[in-house]
């Protein structure tokens, strides 16, 4: 029988559960099992000798990268600007598209439960499983690269985003202030820009603001994939290993999600 130690120190005795005991220890046997497989399975498709040789790797890296070459931030400022303006229309594009599926999956608003509603879950679910960097890859096969390619991947991607926090602000809204809108007689529209639309307002700006500041972080890599911005001048630095444009270039990433940081929580200070 197990034995815990009460408050005052006394021993208290408590009956075993065959049953719980058994679980436990086949949940930490699984577990285990689990590791060791996984630790055995990476064992053997990794090069010992690369990762025991990493520190003087990084260390020469560090060393050739410093210092920056601050003369080479004059031909930054159009790559970061592309930056910019691909997560600032990407998140734009993408409100507009997930503002109309957000209506049509929530449960209180879509005109059809049985087909609308599975079919904007089904938009939504899909955008939001595939990575920006693969819908950059699919988008720059069929269009080419780009600065446009760059914003149809980050929208593409923030729909799903969007929509979802969207439409569970609308189901979560007060019934009461729709009920009384309806009571006067006002139409399906009527209801919905008056009774539906300034409940989620606050949800809406947050989650804009709050992805926007998500598309500054994303768009900074997908120029490794040709979709430009400020990656695609780290793809060509990398390429060529040159490691002072290399530490500026990324000086310049760090800073620009700090400042996306600073300005989307003062946006959403102001908001709540």
């Amino acid at each position: 029988m197990p034995v815990e130690q009460s408050a005052d120190g006394r021993k208290v005795w408590q009956k075993r559960n065959r049953r719980e005991q058994l679980v436990s220890w086949a949940s930490w046997f699984t577990g285990v099992a689990v590791f060791v497989a996984c630790w055995q399975q990476i064992s053997e498709s990794t090069t010992w000798f690369f990762v025991w040789d990493a520190p003087r790797i990084a260390g020469d890296i560090l060393t050739r990268a410093t210092p920056p070459k601050w003369l080479y931030i004059t031909q930054l400022w159009e790559p970061i600007w592309d930056t910019l303006n691909i997560a600032t229309l990407g998140t734009l594009l993408a409100l507009l598209l997930a503002v109309p599926t957000a209506f049509l999956a929530a449960r209180n608003t879509t005109p059809s439960k049985a087909f609308i509603r599975p079919v904007a879950l089904l938009i939504i679910v899909s955008t939001r499983s595939i990575n920006s960097l693969i819908w950059a890859l699919l988008l720059i096969a069929i269009i080419g690269p780009g600065v446009f390619a760059g914003v149809l991947a980050i929208a593409i991607r923030s729909i799903g985003f969007c929509a979802k926090l969207l439409y569970e602000a609308i189901e979560e809204i007060d019934h009461k202030q729709v009920e009384a809108i309806t009571a006067t007689g006002a139409s399906r529209w009527q209801v919905m820009a008056y009774g539906i639309v300034p409940q989620i307002m606050p949800a809406f700006a947050g989650v804009a603001v709050f992805r926007w500041d998500i598309n500054i972080r994303e768009s900074t890599v997908l120029g490794l994939v040709g979709a430009g911005g400020i990656g695609l001048q780290l793809s060509a630095s990398l390429n060529v290993l040159a490691w002072p444009q290399v530490s500026l270039i990324l000086i310049v990433i760090l800073f620009a999600v700090v400042l996306s940081e600073w300005v989307s929580a003062k946006v959403r200070g102001a908001i709540i």
